[in-house]
C-alpha cells in the first residue's frame, strides 16, 4: 500500500487544479488580449488554441504525474535520467515566481482596504506609483515600504500554514474554500457591472469581431500564448498534483473540465472588466480604445478610478480586490507546492521540513520586492521568467517528450486505461507538431523585440542582472540540481 498523499475527493484535485490555472492573468490579461486581437473575432483561434494545446497539455502532464507518481523532476528522470534536469528548472521557474507572487496578492489586500474610503483620491496612478509603493528608479532599491512589507508577511503566513498542513487538509480545504468564495465575489462584480450606465458599449466592444484578424499569424500566437500561459502549463504543478491522485482517475475527463473551467472564468472576467469599461468610458467621456489597459495598470490604476465612481464603491471595492487576492492566494499554493514535492523526495526531508526550507526560502527572496525599486524589480523577473523561462521550458519539455523519448504512445495508452474520453492522433499530433511550432515561433518573436530594444526602457546592465540572468540562472540550477543522486539511488 503506497503512502503517497493523496486528494481526498475528485472535486478536491479538480478545485486546486482551477485555483492553480485562475489566478491574477485570467481577470487583466486575458479581457484585454482578447479585445486587442479582434474581440469576438479571438474566441476561435482561442478555442482552436485551447483543443490543440491547452487541453493535450494538460492531459499530458495529469498523465506523467499519475503513471509515475512523483514531483515533476522525479517523474522526468523515470522517462529517461537525462530529462530530470527539465523537472528541476520547472521547480525552480515556480520558484522564482513565487518569490514576487505574493507581493502582487499583498498589493490586492491592501487595495481592499484602501476601497472602503477611495484612499486614492482623484489621481489612482499617482497614488499607485508614488504614493503607495514609492517607486524609485530601475536598480535602486531605497528603503522597504510598510505598507507592502507586513501584508506580505500575512500572506506567507496563510500560505505556509495551508502547505504546513499537506495536500488533504491543507491544499484540498483550502481551495474548497477559495475557489468558491472567488467565483461567488466574481459574480457579484459581474452582475453590478452590467447593470452600470455604458456598460452594455463596453459588452459591445470586448464581443464585436474584428473578423480580419482571423488571418492575422500573430492573433493566433497570442490565443495560444494565453492558454499556455493561463493554465500553469510547464509550472511543474500540474504534474505534481496529479502525482496525488488515485490509481483509478479519469485522466481525460480532468483535463478537460480544468481546461474548460478556467475559460469560462476567463469568459466571465472579460464580461465584468469590459461592463466597468464602459461604464468608466461614459463617465468621462472617452473611448473605450483610452481606458483599456492590461496588467497591474488595471487592476491597481484603471479600477480604483472605476470604483470611485461607482454607487456603492465601498463594496465594489473590497469584491473586486478580495477576488484578486482570492485568485492569487489558490496560486501561490499550487506553485509552492511543486518544489516542496521536490525537496521532499530528493533530499528524503519530512514534508514539514520541506515546507520550513521552502516557503522561508521563497519569503526572505520576496523581500526584495517590497522594497521602493520592487514595482521595477518585479516587472522585469516576470517578463523574463515567463518569456524566457515558462515557454521555453515548455518547449523543451514537448520535444523531449514527443520527440526525444518517444513517449507519446506510452502515455496515451496510461490516459486511455483510466478515462472515459479515449485521446489518439490528434492529441499526439497536437504534442508533437503544433505546440512546439507556435511556441518556437513565440521564443523566436521575443528574442527578436527583445534585440532590438530594451525592455520598457530599463538600462541594459539592469535587465541583464534582474532579467536575463533570472531567466538563465533557473536553467543552471536544473542542471545542477541533477548532479546529487536521489535517496536509496546507486
Amino acid at each position: 500500500m503506497e503512502d503517497r498523499s493523496q486528494w481526498g475527493t475528485r472535486l478536491g484535485f479538480l478545485l486546486a487544479a482551477m485555483g492553480s490555472a485562475i489566478g491574477l492573468g485570467n481577470i487583466w490579461r486575458f479581457p484585454a488580449t482578447a479585445y486587442a486581437n479582434g474581440g469576438g473575432a479571438f474566441f476561435i483561434p482561442y478555442l482552436f488554441a485551447l483543443i490543440t494545446a491547452g487541453i493535450p497539455m494538460l492531459i499530458m502532464e495529469y498523465t506523467i504525474g499519475h503513471k509515475y507518481r512523483s514531483s515533476a523532476p522525479r517523474s522526468f528522470k523515470r522517462i529517461s535520467k537525462g530529462m530530470e534536469w527539465l523537472g528541476w528548472w520547472q521547480v525552480a521557474i515556480s520558484f522564482i515566481i513565487s518569490t514576487y507572487y505574493p507581493v502582487i496578492v499583498a498589493w490586492a489586500v491592501m487595495y481592499a482596504y484602501f476601497s472602503i474610503g477611495q484612499t486614492w483620491g482623484n489621481d489612482p496612478e499617482g497614488f499607485f506609483a508614488v504614493d503607495f509603493l514609492q517607486v524609485s528608479e530601475a536598480g535602486v532599491f531605497g528603503s522597504m515600504v510598510p505598507t507592502v512589507l507586513y501584508p506580505l508577511l500575512a500572506i506567507w503566513i496563510i500560505v505556509f500554514i495551508i502547505l504546513f498542513r499537506g495536500v488533504k487538509k491543507g491544499i484540498e480545504l483550502a481551495n474548497k474554500i477559495f475557489i468558491p468564495l472567488l467565483i461567488l465575489s466574481f459574480l457579484l462584480i459581474v452582475i453590478r457591472a452590467v447593470t452600470l450606465p455604458g456598460a452594455l458599449a463596453g459588452l459591445d466592444a470586448f464581443f464585436a469581431p474584428d473578423w480580419s484578424t482571423i488571418r492575422d499569424g500573430s492573433v493566433w500566437v497570442a490565443a495560444y500564448g494565453q492558454i499556455f500561459f493561463s493554465l500553469s502549463i510547464a509550472f511543474a504543478i500540474m504534474i505534481t498534483f496529479s502525482s496525488y491522485l488515485p490509481k483509478k482517475s479519469d485522466i481525460t475527463n480532468n483535463a478537460f473540465i480544468t481546461g474548460f473551467a478556467n475559460s469560462s472564468f476567463e469568459l466571465l472576467a472579460g464580461i465584468g472588466v469590459f461592463a466597468a469599461l464602459g461604464f468608466m468610458s461614459s463617465q468621462i467621456g472617452e473611448p473605450i480604445s483610452d481606458v483599456v489597459r492590461s496588467g497591474v495598470g488595471l487592476a491597481f490604476m484603471v479600477f480604483p478610478a472605476i470604483i470611485s465612481e461607482m454607487p456603492a464603491s465601498g463594496f465594489f471595492g473590497v469584491l473586486f480586490f478580495g477576488s484578486l487576492v482570492l485568485a492569487g492566494l489558490s496560486s501561490m499554493v499550487s506553485i509552492s507546492e511543486t518544489y516542496i514535492a521536490g525537496i521532499q523526495e530528493k533530499f528524503n526531508f519530512s514534508r514539514r521540513t520541506s515546507v520550513i526550507i521552502g516557503t522561508g526560502a521563497a519569503a526572505i527572496l520576496s523581500l526584495f520586492f517590497a522594497n521602493q525599486g520592487g514595482l521595477n524589480l518585479l516587472d522585469t523577473v516576470d517578463y523574463f521568467i515567463n518569456n524566457y523561462g515558462v515557454a521555453l521550458v515548455g518547449l523543451f519539455e514537448v520535444l523531449a517528450i514527443g520527440w526525444f523519448a518517444r513517449e507519446l504512445k506510452a502515455l496515451q495508452s496510461h490516459a486511455n486505461g483510466v478515462s472515459d474520453i479515449m485521446i489518439g492522433t490528434w492529441w499526439r499530433f497536437s504534442i508533437a507538431v503544433i505546440t512546439p511550432a507556435v511556441l518556437g515561433y513565440m521564443m523566436l518573436q521575443n528574442l527578436r523585440t527583445d534585440m532590438m530594444s530594451n525592455y520598457e526602457g530599463y538600462p541594459m546592465e539592469f535587465l541583464f542582472n534582474f532579467g536575463w540572468m533570472v531567466a538563465l540562472g533557473a536553467m543552471f540550477f536544473g542542471a545542477l540540481m541533477t548532479m546529487k543522486k536521489w535517496p536509496n539511488e546507486k
